[in-house]
């Protein structure tokens, strides 16, 4: 067997016992583009090997998308089909497990017009804002990973000869997700114990607030009173845990949606409905988004921030070195998954339940009286780099340091 099977083979064995860690007579679902299916025929066969009861398989393919989006009658955007979203919600409740396995290429929809673009984005999220509840609050297993496409790699890649750049990107994600090492399954535990030693310091801290200092940046962000930070792996309401994100370098919690101040600026392209933004920063008031300046893709990220009203607000603070394995491999992946893990990030969007204490029981309405920001959607943005500083303000006023030049500070 070839270094590159035994390595796909690895990758499906992780993506099946960490990220999703599916239990006997589970059903699997995979939503993945075509680029994903030698992966993705792994990961069955991995899945019904260690009890799962059904496997269902969504593919989906990047230029029927793209040829959707250039040709369609725009009313089409206004839609989600009621039956696909019915089915995603009754597999939830029965205790399905989701796995996406991702390749787009961060250019897809470049030129497409940025509203049929917002109009989808709206509609699906509302007609699957029950399972996104679901998901933020730990009600189901659920996890992401990636597989290059060609146009994907010509993005990261563009100064390599053309028919190694794919070779390349496989390289750059399999060492991203430790699948490089003897045993991922292994390393993966022993990486989940690393992050919860910052989870522990960070939680019991429980500083009242954050101030982040950077080139373009000041920015201090109030943390909800029953704020917890959590990090790596999590733990389904079955008591299963589940890997959300691989790769994941972060630690993260939930900031109070009226206590944001100041203007943040963006370090890394941020991928975002088939386009990139770049070069952008966002100045808040009282947690709301008061403006917003990009040098590259301004409408869209405008319409981002337009989705709805919990869109003007953050749902998530997130803290990643800058010596994180990631961010030292020098790879711009275009790609939120991997660039999030490169660089502290925010947020801009709903929050997640369990970030704050007795969440994963509360209703909306608690989890709102609580200081949590409620949307249709949740995108990840970057801004974390080696001039960073960030200082934990406690409740008394005391300032000590959480980060400094990029790095942790303790």
């Amino acid at each position: 067997m070839s270094d590159f099977q035994t390595n796909l083979e690895k990758y499906a064995e992780l993506a099946v016992k960490v990220g999703v860690n599916i239990q006997q007579d589970q059903t699997l679902v995979v939503n993945t583009t075509l680029e994903g299916a030698d992966l993705v025929r792994l990961i069955v066969k991995k899945a019904y090997e260690n009890g799962a009861r059904n496997v269902i398989v969504n593919w989906n393919d990047d230029i029927v998308s793209r040829t959707k989006y250039e040709l369609a009658p725009d009313e089409v955007f206004h839609e989600y089909p009621k039956w696909r979203a019915e089915e995603t919600i009754e597999l939830a409740e029965n205790g399905a497990a989701y796995l996406s396995v991702i390749s787009s290429s961060p250019d897809l929809l470049k030129g497409v017009k940025p509203e049929r673009i917002a109009n989808y984005q709206k509609a699906s999220g509302t007609a699957l804002k029950k399972w996104r509840q679901y998901m933020q609050s730990d009600k189901v297993s659920w996890s992401i990973v990636a597989v290059p496409s060609k146009a994907w790699a010509d993005k990261v890649f563009p100064e390599e000869a053309e028919g190694n750049r794919v070779d390349l990107l496989w390289e750059a994600i399999f060492k991203a997700v430790r699948v490089d090492v003897k045993d991922p399954v292994e390393a993966w535990k022993k990486h989940d114990d690393t992050l919860h030693e910052k989870v522990d310091y960070l939680n019991d801290k429980h500083y009242q607030k954050l101030h982040y200092t950077a080139p373009g940046t000041d920015l201090t962000i109030e943390l909800p009173d029953k704020h917890l930070w959590v990090g790596a792996g999590s733990v389904n309401v079955q008591g299963h845990e589940f890997m959300a994100n691989m790769p994941t370098e972060e630690v993260f919690t939930v900031p109070l949606k009226t206590g944001v101040n100041g203007t943040v600026s963006s370090t890394k392209p941020l991928s975002y409905g088939g386009n990139i933004i770049n070069n952008f920063s966002v100045t808040f008031k009282e947690g709301r988004i008061i403006e917003v300046k990009a040098e590259e893709g301004e409408e869209i990220l405008k319409q981002l921030v337009e989705t709805d009203e919990g869109s003007h607000y953050l749902g998530e603070v997130a803290l990643v070195p800058f010596n994180s394995p990631i961010s030292q491999s020098n790879v711009l992946f275009f790609n939120t998954l991997f660039d999030e893990n490169a660089s502290n990030h925010l947020a801009i969007g709903s929050s997640y339940a369990f970030c704050i204490e007795g969440g994963k029981n509360m209703s909306p309405e608690e989890l709102a009286e609580n200081g949590l920001n409620e949307s249709l959607t949740h995108v990840d943005f970057m801004i974390g780099s080696e001039k960073m500083n960030i200082d934990g303000i406690k409740q008394d006023g005391t300032t000590e340091p959480v980060f400094r030049n990029g790095d942790w500070a303790f």
